[in-house]
């Protein structure tokens, strides 16, 4: 059913585009490319994300944060923190739109050498062009949707981007299996990661944030890493050796050979 591939389409690929760049390039700088490949990411991880569409800048700070303090009173986005799903994901957009429409002032280590791009972020962020975005998944699903009932998918098209955040922190800290003693409460959910391109692997990531690979053992899949190998392949991205943790003998790192 076309409308099913169009959903399924655009929640592997805003996802992706969340953990290749906004993530592992922007947070963690587990990789470098040259600035003209930097914007040329920045962009499709806009039309990935629409209206849902994460400032660079503000999700960086808030996920350094996140490992500062994972799991701490000073934690922005942990489950410790509070009693449901929907209260965590208020209190993290609340601080996230501190930093992302710089109306508070972070830590200087939190925002060193963050992608940033004010220009993009004024124009995605702009209510008239989010509603535009959103008017487009409507006469979508208006020229393609076999029911009705099909229009309940078109809010998750609006919020994907944050809903994808939310999802990670939430699971990756309360369901799953752990490889390491992290001083954190994080998990692996999944360990193929179909549903959010790697980043259930929490409890590895946590473990050692600046590998570029989330998987630590054999059975372990991370798609975006693999994707990220092609890239790097083709010369698009080169992984800082010098960056790329190891994980001990015995846990099967798949990235290590």
């Amino acid at each position: 059913m076309i409308i099913v591939a169009i959903f399924v389409a655009h929640w592997q690929v805003s996802v992706f585009f969340q953990s290749f760049f906004l993530h592992r390039y922007g947070a963690h700088k587990q990789f470098e490319m040259s600035k003209g490949w930097e914007r040329f990411f920045h962009v499709c991880t806009y039309l990935a994300q629409g209206p849902s569409f994460l400032s660079s800048r503000g999700y960086a700070i808030l996920h350094r944060m996140h490992h500062a303090y994972s799991d701490t009173a000073k934690d922005p986005h942990s489950p410790e923190n509070h009693g449901n799903f929907v209260s965590m994901m208020l209190a993290t957009k609340a601080t996230y739109d501190g930093y992302a429409y710089r109306r508070v002032a972070p830590e200087a280590r939190f925002e060193a050498n963050v992608p940033d791009w004010p220009l993009l972020d004024r124009v995605s962020q702009n209510w008239a062009m989010r509603g535009l975005w959103m008017a487009s998944f409507v006469a979508l699903y208006a020229a393609l949707a076999p029911s009705p009932y099909f229009f309940l998918l078109v809010p998750l098209h609006w919020v994907m981007g944050p809903l994808h955040g939310s999802i990670v922190n939430w699971c990756g800290h309360r369901y799953g299996y752990r490889n390491f003693d992290n001083g954190d409460v994080s998990r692996n959910s999944l360990p193929f990661d179909f549903l959010t391109a790697g980043e259930l692997l929490q409890n590895n990531h946590h473990k050692f944030a600046m590998s570029p690979t989330f998987a630590a053992r054999w059975f372990e899949i991370d798609t975006t890493y693999l994707v990220m190998r092609v890239f790097a392949a083709m010369g698009i991205i080169t992984m800082n050796t010098t960056q790329k943790a190891r994980y001990p003998a015995g846990t099967d790192h798949v990235g290590a050979q």
